[in-house]
Parts: C-alpha cells; structure tokens; sequence
C-alpha cells in the first residue's frame, strides 16, 4: 500500500488524543502493525496491546485498534480486511471489544469459530488456550525489515 492511500485513510480516523501517533511515523506504523497480525496463525489471538509491544510502542494499543480499522475494503488493493486477518486480535482480557458495531463483532466471532477459537456468548477467548506466543526479536526484525510494499 503506498503512503498516499494509508495517508488518506489515516486522516479519516479520529485521533482521540493520539495525535503524535498521527505523524509521518504513523504510516510506518500502520504498516508494521498489519506485517505483524499477517503472522498471527489461525487458531490464535493477540492483543492490541502485544502488538504494540512488539512494535516498542507499549502504550499504543489503541493505535493497533486504529489501524486496524483503517484497513481497506478486501475488493482494494494494499492492506485490506482481507490479507490482514483483523479478527484475530482481541483485547487484553480475551475479549471481541468492537462494542459499537454489533455486527462487525458477531463477524468477528464467527470467523475466529470457523478458525477453531472457542468464542463464548460474551465474546471471550480462552487466552490460556488460543493466545498466540508471538514473535521471536530475529522474527520481528526480518518482518519490519522487508521492504516489500503491497
């Protein structure tokens, strides 16, 4: 996806108060957060917070979710909900937290399930079962380091 198209899908979010997420290095950003969910196996979750984490942003759990969401349509080209698997990434306690889209969550539900993650009827993932260990420092820096655009 080229900087352009993430740049015009970033100035749509709202910012809630991450605005200094919202600089040139938020596109970068952006992008190494869907490298690392791409890494996520079927059968497995992470958090918003892990993934910021991985990427040294610990306090930016948030911006994950942000992401995330900017993702493009699956019939676009670049990133999009299609080659990023979006529902494999939950909330710190195991839980499907998009509230204020109840279908997108019931979506998130039912494909984590035809992945072979128990959801229960609440929305919540036994971590203890499905949560993915993550990557390995070498891992991470071969994914972050690729230059590869899509």
């Amino acid at each position: 996806m080229n900087k352009t198209a993430v740049s015009r899908t970033v100035a749509n979010l709202p910012h809630n108060g991450y605005d200094r997420l919202m600089q040139p290095d938020t596109l970068n950003f952006y992008e190494k957060v869907y490298k690392v969910v791409r890494c996520i196996p079927p059968g497995k979750v992470s958090s918003y917070g892990r993934i910021a984490a991985m990427l040294g942003h610990p306090n930016a759990a948030r911006a994950v979710g942000y992401a995330l969401s900017a993702l493009r349509r699956p019939d676009q080209s670049g990133y999009t909900a299609a080659n990023v698997p979006w529902q494999r990434v939950v909330n710190s306690q195991g839980r499907i937290s998009i509230r204020h889209r109840e279908q997108t969550a019931n979506r998130q539900a039912e494909i984590l399930r035809a992945e072979g993650v128990k959801v229960d009827e609440n929305g919540r993932i036994d971590l203890s079962v499905h949560l993915w260990a993550g990557l390995h420092l070498v891992e991470l820096d071969d994914i972050l380091s690729d230059n590869q655009q899509e």
